[in-house]
């Protein structure tokens, strides 16, 4: 993975423009943010956001914040007007299945890949949340808690947190018996009450542990020695909650 360019530093009280203003300082005028919402959740899909916001007050997104620290109005807000202010933006939506059959870590790279190959303006640098993804053809840098210091990575998080919300909203009318529009999929007490009285539904991720116990495919629970947690699917792989 890249490094910062050479001489490049970002203060810490920067802000959230921070980053992409130091890139273009040094020459780097096209800056992509990417990250994804669902990894955690033993339900629906995996959605990948990025985005390349615009130099100066044109990409300036009144009241972006990491997704997951904003309401639902406010995300839907912030998601409308990232929309109209991107130079480009993209969205990639991973099937339940398909996580399944990739594994949650595997899918999740492969989906962020997917979002910035299907940016219609090729980026010169790409930001990512947390953890590395190779294979993006630019150079391209980790941050931690990117989606907390870094706009182009918020307004990635808040296109695919708006996305797959949207998608799960639409999913409990078709198995209300899970109250998908709640949890959006991840892990509850109501959530697992649901699937230990009617099992798993047709999008749920049968690598995961609660999931393939109330598939009668794991023992039940018998205590809390030696049991995998819940948000660890069946290749020991730990997930984030509400990610």
């Amino acid at each position: 993975m890249s490094s910062l360019p050479r001489g490049l530093a970002v203060r810490r009280d920067a802000g959230i423009y921070g980053f992409e203003r130091a890139l273009r300082r040094h020459g780097v005028g096209l800056v992509a943010g990417v990250d994804e919402a669902g990894r955690g959740a033993c339900a629906g899909p995996l959605v990948a956001g990025a985005a390349i916001l615009p130099a100066g007050r044109a990409g300036v997104v009144p009241g972006l914040a990491d997704s997951k620290l904003l309401t639902e109005r406010a995300r839907e807000r912030c998601y409308t007007e990232v929309v109209r202010r991107a130079l480009a933006w993209a969205v990639v939506v991973v099937p339940h299945d398909e996580c399944d059959r990739l594994g949650m870590h595997v899918a999740n790279i492969e989906a962020l890949r997917r979002a910035v190959a299907l940016l219609e303006v090729r980026p010169e640098y790409v930001l990512t949340d947390g953890f590395p993804v190779d294979g993006l053809g630019v150079p391209a840098l980790a941050v931690w808690k990117g989606d907390r210091v870094a706009a182009c990575v918020a307004a990635a998080s808040v296109l695919a947190k708006v996305t797959r919300d949207r998608i799960m909203v639409e999913m409990h009318d078709d198995f209300p018996h899970y109250d998908f529009r709640t949890h959006k999929g991840y892990i509850t007490d109501d959530h697992t009450a649901a699937l230990l009285e009617h099992g798993p539904s047709p999008v749920h991720r049968m690598r995961f542990v609660n999931v393939r116990r109330a598939a009668g495919l794991e023992p039940p629970l018998s205590g809390p020695a030696g049991e995998p947690e819940d948000g660890v699917d069946a290749g020991g792989e730990e997930h984030r909650v509400g990610g």
